[in-house]
């Protein structure tokens, strides 16, 4: 018996000459399968088996989920690349390191002012982004409308 008919015999079928074989738990195929193969498990199946495997306070840790990670100041995205960042206790960063001589001598910085100017960043991309699209469909209607008056004209004077 060919290695081929062994790969059938277990499951395993061909599309477009790539080898497939169905996972032994959820039915999903799985392409590029060894021709060895006896059963698969797929991706989703092992992740989830290994997810599983961790215990509540490690998959909470994992996902983000409960307390928040800094026991005091908030800092904002990219607060290590800015020149100056003041973190509620005093705290003086420049670019990210932390200037201990400075410590309560600057004011401090406004987090939510900066989240507010991301998000307003954010929008105006956006609409910008929205604009060039409508503007690309109109050109587009207008070019196909400039084809087809073209073929209109040119089955006229072919018949």
């Amino acid at each position: 018996m060919s290695q081929k008919d062994t790969f059938k015999k277990h499951g395993g079928y061909f599309i477009d000459g790539i080898a497939y074989m169905d996972c032994k738990e959820s039915g999903e195929p799985v392409a590029n399968v060894s021709l060895n193969s006896v059963s698969v498990t797929s991706s989703r199946v092992l992740n989830k088996k290994c997810v599983a495997l961790l215990s509540e306070s490690e998959r909470n840790r994992l996902f983000g989920i409960g307390a928040s990670r800094s026991s005091g100041s908030v800092r904002p995205r990219g607060w290590k690349w800015m020149k100056e960042f003041v973190d509620a206790s005093g705290n003086v960063y420049h670019k990210g390191v932390e200037q201990p001589k400075l410590k309560g001598k600057r004011p401090v910085t406004d987090v939510a002012a900066i989240k507010k100017k991301q998000i307003d960043n954010k929008e105006k991309r956006r609409k910008a982004e929205n604009k060039k699209l409508l503007k690309m469909a109109a050109e587009k209607k207008a070019i196909k409308k400039a084809i087809d008056k073209q073929k209109d004209f040119l089955n006229k004077h072919a018949k």
